[in-house]
């Protein structure tokens, strides 16, 4: 019981107020850079993202009233405040936002910046593959699947996986050699109406 309280992700389900704050492209990358690279200042905030320390703090205050982050009193010194993030991981579903017309454009901003900063981190890595080894070569990498399910096997199709993603990452040892840190995306899209069968298969046509 211990070691699962130790690697519990503090998870936190975006209400109303923290999806509006949360939906700027700065704030995102400050709570992002913080998850990953742990508690900073505002002034090392602003180096890592080519910003200034003014911008920094005033995002960081904006993040911490609604509870997205907060300051670390064990590390500050005179002066000095370093922040982190109140959590490890964000959870939402779109229509928890359906009756506030702010918050569903917010949440939908925020999808789209996932998209976007998907596209980012692909082109950068094809920029670069060919410095990594056969064996990471092999081990990134993109795939599709399609199928006919409904919702509800949908769903529980992604919870399933979930499950399995947050177990390797409560099991990861950073120690380990040749452990690298990885972001792995997750998505579930319906298929373009021009590319879906114009009429059901057939009994012969069936597998």
């Amino acid at each position: 019981m211990e070691n699962e309280e130790r690697f519990a992700p503090r998870a936190v389900r975006l209400s109303h107020q923290q999806v509006r704050v949360l939906a700027h492209p700065l704030r995102t990358r400050l709570l992002g850079a913080l998850r990953v690279r742990g508690p900073a200042t505002a002034t090392k905030l602003a180096e890592l993202l080519g910003t200034n320390t003014g911008a920094t703090s005033y995002h960081l205050r904006q993040l911490a009233e609604v509870g997205l982050v907060t300051e670390d009193p064990d590390l500050g010194t005179g002066r000095q405040r370093f922040w982190r993030a109140a959590h490890d991981v964000t959870n939402w579903e779109p229509t928890d936002f359906d009756d506030d017309p702010d918050a569903r454009a917010a949440i939908e901003w925020i999808e789209g910046e996932q998209v976007r900063q998907f596209a980012e981190i692909a082109e950068r890595w094809f920029a670069v593959r060919h410095e990594w080894s056969p064996a990471w070569r092999d081990a990134f990498g993109m795939g599709d699947i399609f199928m006919t399910i409904p919702h509800a096997r949908l769903q529980a199709l992604q919870a399933e996986l979930w499950q399995i993603l947050d177990r390797y990452r409560q099991e990861a040892d950073p120690t380990e050699p040749g452990a690298e840190q990885v972001q792995i995306f997750l998505a579930a899209l319906p298929l373009p109406a021009d590319l879906r069968p114009t009429t059901p298969p057939t009994a012969e046509e069936k597998p």
